[in-house]
């Protein structure tokens, strides 16, 4: 381990050693400033208050990763896909890491899709929502179903002079209430293909747009939104008519990179908690460390997390070369997710009644972790994705 450390050649595929800093960097910042705030607060609290907000938000900007996921042609820290894979899993590793990266200390990144507007699109929103780390959201889902956005985006846009005017309504959008703005798919034309879905930027407070939050077994709520012809100027679209998805594919696939490597933190933080405890832990005259039903789970939990990591970087890395990471992404998300699922469910298994209390955190991400095999495409659309790619067919 050593030797690895010094980097002498180990013959096997290693982290470059900036990304190694940068780790190390972030992993310090959670040790020594992110969690010891959090551990004031209750159990469920998804935010921290102002003053605690800003205060860790300086220290990210001094730390150089703020919008650690925007270009930094447009103010973000413009990182490599394998460096936000190994920000965002290190992010995780606080109590609110599922969904509040760092308790948010890294901004928050507004959808990449901006990225690809017009010029006053960006200078208008854009810009200013890197800079004063404003809250934004994307809107696709809806009640009936957000995997299959052809055939299930019912909200429609229809043009009205130098106008648009929405009507429908979106499901179970994070961070939607308060926002700055978001991006919003609806249905331009009757193509029922992905060719009739535009995007558009909505502001947050625009009339006829209402939100509701959705309870689930998370901590933050996601909202239902409902646009009652709600007008939204025609420049406000980003791209042409009905290239909403051609332009937002990219996103849309490499977000599941990032997605993944969070996930694998979460789950890293947990096993990291339960082999302390097994080496505490007293039971039937030995530790439960000494008990081999404990060791195998633990051991498990370690292989399948390194296996899902390395897939999440090799992801990453092929992005980063310009390769085509579609099947990859869809491998990392899925493998990542699924892995993170059964090694919560085995912390819990050997924290017993205490890995479900609310003082420790293992409960709170039991819940978290189960809605991520959910997002960004359930683990059944991965595998589509990967039959498909396999059976010669498109990919989903």
């Amino acid at each position: 381990m050593e030797n690895h450390r010094r980097g002498e050649d180990t013959g096997a595929w290693e982290l470059p050693e900036e990304l190694v800093q940068l780790r190390d960097t972030v992993r310090r910042f959670m040790a020594t400033e992110v969690r010891p705030i959090e551990d004031t607060l209750p159990h469920d609290a998804y935010s921290l208050p102002a003053d605690k907000l800003q205060q860790l938000r300086a220290r990210g900007r001094e730390l150089g990763l703020w919008c650690y996921r925007t270009p930094a042609e447009h103010g973000g820290a413009g990182l490599s896909l394998l460096g936000q894979a190994v920000v965002a899993e290190e992010a995780a590793k606080c109590r609110m890491g599922a969904y509040q990266a760092a308790c948010g200390a890294f901004g928050a990144d507004p959808p990449n899709v901006i990225w690809s507007g017009t010029p006053q699109q960006i200078a208008k929103y854009g810009l200013p929502a890197v800079a004063a780390g404003k809250r934004t959201f994307v809107a696709i889902t809806e009640a009936s179903g957000g995997s299959d956005p052809a055939r299930s985006i019912k909200t429609r846009a229809v043009r009205d002079g130098d106008h648009y005017v929405l009507n429908g309504t979106k499901m179970w959008i994070t961070a939607a209430e308060g926002a700055d703005w978001g991006v919003v798919f609806a249905r331009t034309g009757e193509d029922t293909s992905r060719g009739g879905i535009s995007s558009f930027i909505v502001d947050g407070d625009t009339p006829g747009l209402s939100f509701k939050p959705i309870p689930v077994i998370r901590s933050w709520s996601p909202f239902e939104l409902h646009f009652d012809n709600v007008r939204i100027p025609v420049e406000n679209r980003l791209g042409e008519e009905g290239e909403g998805f051609k332009l937002a594919e990219k996103w849309l696939v490499e977000t599941r990179v990032p997605y993944a490597a969070a996930t694998l933190g979460v789950a890293q933080a947990a096993l990291d908690l339960t082999v302390d405890w097994a080496k505490q832990r007293q039971t039937f005259g030995s530790r439960l460390a000494d008990k081999q039903g404990i060791q195998w789970m633990l051991a498990d939990s370690e292989i399948e997390i390194r296996a899902a990591r390395l897939l999440t970087y090799q992801a990453a890395w092929m992005a980063d070369l310009g390769r085509n990471l579609k099947i990859e992404a869809s491998i990392a998300k899925l493998t990542a997710t699924e892995t993170a699922g059964r090694v919560i469910d085995r912390c819990v298994q050997i924290f017993g009644a205490l890995g479900v209390a609310k003082e420790m955190p293992l409960e709170r991400w039991y819940r978290e972790l189960r809605i991520k095999r959910l997002g960004e495409g359930p683990s059944e659309v991965q595998r589509m994705v990967v039959a498909r790619h396999l059976l010669g067919g498109k990919g989903a």
